[in-house]
């Protein structure tokens, strides 16, 4: 048995001092549940399910605003959400508050937002238990009897899903979530919007700057996914880095002491597997918690997609298989914060199939995907089952292709940052996002991790970024840091 797993994070200036234009009478701010900053402030808009029907049944999309601190050099707002899609962000201005420089956080309001969905905006679930493993429905074909039952389990979410929240599954896709933050704008009372996102938030802001190119003034795209892909041929043109992330985090164990893995990288990745091999018959007890191999192998894929957490989930993994609890234990599941009401327990996993199947038609063929496993498993044995097999999507009840193609992009250029060995996300994506939004610049860094600002703390790409959004000049030249 294989590794599983995906893991997984605008305008022209107003100008400085120049007040916004006034805002909808209905934003109502109050309290934001579960956040620790009595400064960050909550509020709900309104937006049409379906932009089809805009006088038909509405659903609600939470904002977070963290105010600039200096009024008198105020350039507007700064609009960030989670990646994914699935992951909130009402509460990132208060995350991201602390890592932006006092001159970014003088200029722009902080807004966050939950796309349509996730958890205070509308959340739909799909009636299961709880969150899958990182919030990503995966599962890691190991036979012919295997698969079968992989599609019986597939096609029996998809059920769910549909009883559960059919009302929501034809909206959910990443135009109507960014047809959403122009909603936000309006709301706000703003000509235009500054926005930093990183992964599918990067998409998610190249299909907004797409759709309303006059409303973008500085656009960071951290990482982003190319929307031209989306999400089958993603799955499969990732493959390959998946597979040499896997190998470098190896080669690391091998050159440092082993942890008991083994003294070359094909000793360790062949003893990592016996160990999701040995999860897969029995989940293992370690630290008062019985781990799957679901589990471990969202582990690995955290190791592999940042090599900053190497020694971390090496560690890890080898305290679980000696029966000991991890040293540093990495969050298993996605979960509201504390104080978040009303959000389903399956609620990231939910909204991350709904979106994946509802932005564009999957095959329909059952046995185009057991062509493709064994397709995929011999140049890529321990990546190549998991990211060709089966989903949920084959059996979705909504079927159309919903994309944003970025051939149609007439948006003023944006600053796109990516690491030249992202596992997640290839560069390759991050390239032709910078050169289908013409104008635009790439900040690169030689790493093996994703979404690197400002987290990764290259010095180089952060300045690169905070020039930018304080200037509003992008670099005279693409930036190799």
């Amino acid at each position: 048995m294989k590794i599983l797993i995906r893991l997984v994070v605008a305008a022209i200036a107003i100008g400085a001092g120049a007040p916004a234009v006034a805002a909808q009478p209905e934003l109502v701010w109050a309290a934001c549940p579960g956040a620790s900053n009595p400064d960050l402030r909550c509020a709900k808009v309104k937006v049409p399910l379906d932009y089809r029907q805009p006088h038909g049944r509405t659903i609600e999309i939470a904002i977070s605003r963290l105010p600039a601190t200096d009024p008198a050099l105020r350039d507007g707002v700064l609009l960030t959400t989670g990646g994914g899609p699935g992951g909130p962000g009402v509460h990132l201005p208060e995350d991201l508050a602390g890592a932006l420089p006092s001159g970014v956080r003088a200029r722009y309001d902080l807004i966050g937002f939950d796309i349509r969905f996730v958890e205070q905006s509308t959340p739909i679930g799909c009636g299961q238990v709880g969150e899958e493993a990182g919030g990503f429905w995966v599962r890691v074909p190991g036979d012919l009897n295997a698969f079968a039952a992989q599609v019986t389990e597939a096609r029996r979410y998809a059920q769910d899903c549909a009883r559960a929240a059919g009302w929501a599954l034809p909206h959910a896709s990443t135009a109507n979530a960014a047809r959403d933050i122009d909603q936000i704008r309006k709301a706000l009372g703003e000509r235009k919007i500054s926005y930093l996102g990183g992964s599918y938030a990067g998409m998610l802001g190249a299909t907004y700057s797409t759709l309303f190119p006059h409303r973008v003034d500085r656009f960071i795209l951290d990482s982003p996914v190319n929307g031209d892909l989306i999400w089958r041929q993603f799955e499969l043109s990732r493959t390959p880095s998946f597979e040499t992330g896997f190998d470098a985090f190896a080669a690391w164990i091998a050159a440092n002491g082993g942890y008991g893995f083994g003294a070359t990288a094909t000793d360790v990745e062949a003893n990592i597997n016996a160990l999701l091999d040995r999860a897969t018959a029995a989940p293992i007890e370690a630290g008062g918690h019985a781990w799957t191999a679901g589990e471990l192998g969202n582990l690995v894929v955290i190791a592999i997609f940042f090599e900053q957490y190497f020694p971390y989930v090496a560690a890890d993994l080898a305290a679980i298989r000696d029966g000991a609890p991890p040293p540093v234990p990495f969050p298993l599941y996605p979960s509201a914060r504390p104080g978040v009401p009303g959000v389903p327990a399956d609620n990231h996993t939910a909204v991350n199939m709904a979106y994946r199947c509802g932005d564009n038609a999957w095959p329909r063929g059952i046995h185009s995907y057991l062509i493709d496993v064994y397709r995929y498993s011999v140049p890529y044995p321990n990546f190549g089952p998991p990211n060709a097999n089966i989903t949920p999507c084959a059996f979705w009840p909504s079927s159309v292709d919903n994309r944003v193609p970025l051939s149609g992009n007439r948006a003023p250029g944006v600053l796109v940052t990516a690491a030249l060995r992202d596992v997640s996300v290839p560069v390759a994506q991050s390239r032709a996002v910078a050169s289908a939004i013409r104008g635009s610049r790439l900040v690169t860094i030689d790493a093996q991790t994703h979404a690197p600002f400002p987290h990764f703390g290259n010095a180089c790409l952060n300045g690169a970024v905070v020039d930018y959004l304080v200037t509003g000049e992008l670099p005279a030249t693409d930036i190799a840091c």
